[in-house]
């Protein structure tokens, strides 16, 4: 059997050639005050290296280690005292687009136009690492409301009928932002297995942990109840901080302004406001479940390029519900 070359002893003759050939292949620097010596033991060859190279190599390590836990990790910002603070507002917000809004100029039940811009400011800033849940309306199609009566429809079958006109306008708006390559879930109030996911909580949170966007569709799967009260319950349930409304108008004013050339636009608002005057922000059932979980609401205009993004960043646009507004720059 063939002995490895390697585990030969190496006789004292050949020990000086060995040593030389060695040093030639590995070149290492040396500390002429403490040199590096080699001797042989047991018939093989050991190097001893002093203790300032080694001390040397070890700095230079931990300074490379100290560089890499030093570095900013992405969406990270650093403030005056060298505190990491996160770049944006929030982290995880809910989008409610009312179908209205994806009616465009109403020309047609939805605009294409508003669609791709909605998926295109959502985009922009799932880039940034923002998780995005959207909820969808379904006014621009078929609202339960409107026709409970008509033709002996009761008011619970209507409603069931609104509630598949906002998976319509989920599965639209999914293959929207599909087309340009954003990852999206569209999850049901109750199943459609064949063309949405049923919701779950656990299953929903994970996808926005994944960076994929959310559609929660069909409402709360149940009547007499409005997609602005869904929107309000599955933000509380996947932990969002914030409910963006995203409507045809500038946020909320203190008369109608379709009416009233003067009326004017609120810059916030506290939730007990807008329940004891009455505004139409939100029905009062999605008000009061914003108020009771601390959910702050943000009503913004939807048809202005670059309203999405700024609202989701946290930026100052429409009108606050819960709170004043707070700047997010360092320092102020």
């Amino acid at each position: 059997m063939a002995i490895p070359a390697s585990l030969l002893p190496i006789s004292s003759s050949s020990h000086s050639i060995f040593s030389s050939s060695l040093l030639a292949l590995c070149p290492l620097k040396v500390n002429h005050s403490r040199a590096m010596n080699y001797r042989r033991t047991n018939g093989r060859f050991v190097i001893n290296s002093s203790s300032s190279e080694m001390g040397s190599i070890n700095d230079s390590m931990n300074l490379r280690q100290s560089q890499l836990s030093s570095m900013t990790p992405l969406g990270v910002t650093m403030n005056d005292a060298g505190m990491s603070k996160p770049s944006c507002k929030w982290q995880r917000v809910l989008l409610k687009v009312s179908g209205e809004a994806l009616a465009g100029d109403h020309t047609q039940n939805i605009d294409p136009k508003i669609t791709m811009a909605i998926a295109r400011e959502v985009a922009s800033v799932t880039r940034l690492g923002i998780e995005v849940a959207i909820v969808v309306g379904g006014g621009n199609i078929f609202r339960g409301s409107s026709w409970a009566g008509s033709g002996g429809l009761d008011r619970s079958s209507a409603d069931y009928i609104g509630m598949l006109a906002t998976v319509m306008n989920a599965i639209f708006l999914q293959a929207t932002m599909e087309s340009i390559g954003i990852p999206t879930r569209v999850q049901t109030a109750f199943r459609m297995s064949e063309v949405a996911e049923p919701y779950i909580r656990r299953r929903a949170i994970r996808h926005l942990e994944k960076g994929r966007v959310v559609i929660f569709a069909a409402g709360t799967g149940n009547p007499f109840f409005t997609t602005d009260t869904a929107a309000a319950l599955r933000c509380a349930e996947i932990n969002a901080e914030v409910v963006l409304k995203a409507t045809n108008v500038d946020g909320v004013f203190d008369d109608d302004p379709r009416r009233n050339p003067n009326a004017r636009l609120l810059d916030s608002l506290t939730y007990q406001d807008v329940l004891s005057r009455d505004l139409s922000v939100m029905d009062m059932t999605a008000v009061t479940l914003c108020q009771e979980n601390n959910i702050p609401v943000v009503v913004f205009n939807v048809t202005k390029s670059g309203n999405i993004s700024r609202a989701i960043l946290g930026e100052r646009v429409g009108t606050l519900v819960g709170g004043p507004w707070v700047s997010t720059t360092a320092g102020t």
